[in-house]
């Protein structure tokens, strides 16, 4: 099986959950909780979890929180030989949700993975993986410098743009190689081209060398635009405990499935099951998350 080398931000989540319907603009009752999180944390706990070799190159805070981030992420055996601790706080998310699990607004202090640069990621390193994974929560200098050594040494790159006001950091990325996959809601696909239009938007990142673009709706599912095909992949029907992490397990277990040899499109329905998995679960990342279980999924029937 090959190494996935992922780039990207760790943080602590925050989480406030009404317990009825959320009304903006006052105090609503709920329960608060924290978790270790970040979308390229995340994605390597879970790559971790499904037993594929995993390097994280990270920056945690010299703090508590980044003791509690190093040491959680170590337990989901991810290999954190190469990430780094900087003199200021770790990064932090918060998260408001309403009963249903379902996002009202969020906050993200991402500096510590703005902090990283280029010689943070060694380009051996980069070299040694056969898939890297890049979260916009890194610079956009970091982003070209590591698509750029990807592309020197034949290394597939899938990138998620995280958020809309995140997605024009990844432009310079696309023009410093082709990249594997590009993972953008719908929202992040019209602030990355300008476009509108769902084709259109696609295929501007086509011309610009992206192969892949799957393009991820939440409850309506998502589509992969491969070369040559497009197919949608319907979100298998859950009662969602908690959306804070979703797009990552889906993220990974589509690397996962690349990398143990399947094909795109049972590599996004693999991305599916793990979101399932991770929405009708209270954890940001399933500690029980394994193939065997996503393939169990796959099996069952949904309506």
């Amino acid at each position: 099986m090959g190494q996935v080398l992922v780039v990207g931000g760790a943080n602590v989540d925050v989480v406030a959950q009404s317990t009825g319907r959320f009304t903006p603009g006052t105090s609503n009752p709920g329960r608060t909780y924290s978790s270790a999180g970040g979308v390229g944390r995340n994605i390597a706990a879970n790559l971790g979890r499904l037993g594929v070799p995993t390097t994280l190159i990270t920056a945690f805070g010299d703090d508590t929180f980044g003791r509690r981030l190093r040491d959680e992420t170590a337990a989901a055996a991810v290999d954190l030989t190469h990430a780094v601790e900087l003199p200021m706080p770790s990064g932090s998310y918060l998260a408001m949700l309403d009963a249903d699990g379902e996002l009202v607004g969020a906050v993200s202090d991402m500096a510590a993975a703005e902090s990283l640069r280029a010689e943070h990621v060694p380009e051996d390193v980069v070299a040694a993986a056969a898939y890297v994974v890049l979260d916009a929560n890194l610079s956009a200098e970091l982003l070209e410098h590591v698509c750029r050594a990807a592309a020197a040494h034949g290394v597939a790159v899938v990138i998620d743009p995280v958020s809309v006001p995140k997605a024009d950091r990844v432009l310079k990325a696309l023009h410093a190689g082709p990249v594997h996959t590009i993972t953008p809601t719908r929202t992040e696909l019209v602030a990355l081209t300008g476009e509108d239009d769902l084709d259109k938007g696609v295929a501007a990142l086509r011309d610009l060398g992206v192969g892949r673009v799957w393009v991820r709706e939440g409850a309506s599912g998502s589509t992969l635009f491969a070369p040559g095909s497009s197919t949608h992949v319907a979100a298998i029907p859950a009662d969602v405990r908690n959306v804070t992490g979703a797009g990552d397990a889906m993220a990974a277990a589509y690397v996962h499935a690349l990398v143990t040899g399947h094909d795109d499109v049972t590599a996004a329905r693999h991305g599916a099951a793990a979101a399932y998995l991770t929405i009708t679960s209270e954890h940001t990342v399933r500690p029980d998350l394994t193939p065997a279980l996503i393939g169990n999924v796959l099996k069952e029937p949904h309506s």
